[in-house]
């Protein structure tokens, strides 16, 4: 099954154009033509069957048929996740932690943060790839990067939890995680969170917890995280 995406699809939608992009790789690459069906989602759960009335690498046009809405699972997770010095890594747990099931990332700076710009775009095009592959109908909400403690002055009635290495009283997660419900993960950077971070994160309702014994970086925390969550809550 190939799977296409486009926000703009909505269930009143009868006809729809794909970009001169896509349909270029749908006619040339994928070898689409008139009477080919295609799969297409929203990225907020809405799966329409689209079938091909005009075919070339300029245009591709595709009349709706059978829509189908599918609800969310019945568990949320929010990853605050501080972006890691080298780009790619943190473009590695974007592609996995789609793959696995994530509902929201923002990309926090802290006070050991490396790096403080993150590139939107990219990383919303590597979301939508990770989606349409893994054949989900949610895209991930990406939020715009924040600092550490604008983030943590947001009212929010999910769960909280913070990860660090500090060699404090913590839970494990598994002990600790809530599930069938909404969860909130703060992960830091290379360096960890500062202790006047982790202090203040407790101070604002967030539960200290490990994922383990041994120390994770960045990216394989979260996606440590991601997985533990999923598989509790199946």
């Amino acid at each position: 099954m190939q799977l296409f995406y486009s926000k703009d699809i909505t269930a009143t939608t009868e006809e729809f154009e794909f970009s001169r992009e896509e349909s270029k790789h749908i006619t040339k690459v994928l070898r689409k033509k008139e009477g080919d069906i295609l799969q297409i989602t929203n990225g907020i759960g809405l799966l329409c069957k689209g079938l091909i009335t005009f075919s070339s690498p300029n245009k591709c046009i595709i009349q709706l048929q059978d829509k189908n809405h599918h609800d969310r699972k019945d568990y949320r997770l929010h990853l605050a996740v501080a972006p890691t010095k080298m780009n790619d890594r943190y473009e590695w747990f974007l592609e996995k932690a789609t793959e696995i099931g994530i509902d929201e990332i923002t990309p926090v700076i802290c006070d050991h943060s490396e790096r403080k710009v993150i590139k939107q775009e990219r990383f919303e095009r590597i979301l939508q790839s990770a989606m349409k592959q893994s054949l989900q109908y949610y895209l991930p909400v990406l939020n715009p990067a924040i600092s550490f403690t604008e983030f943590i002055k947001q009212e929010n009635d999910d769960q909280l939890l913070i990860a660090h290495c500090e060699e404090t009283d913590k839970k494990s997660l598994q002990e600790t995680l809530k599930t069938k419900g909404s969860t909130t993960i703060l992960i830091g950077p290379e360096g960890d969170f500062s202790s006047k971070e982790i202090a203040t994160a407790i101070t604002t309702g967030y539960t200290p917890v490990t994922l383990g014994n041994t120390r994770l970086r960045t990216e394989t925390a979260a996606i440590v995280a991601t997985h533990s969550v999923a598989f509790l809550n199946q």
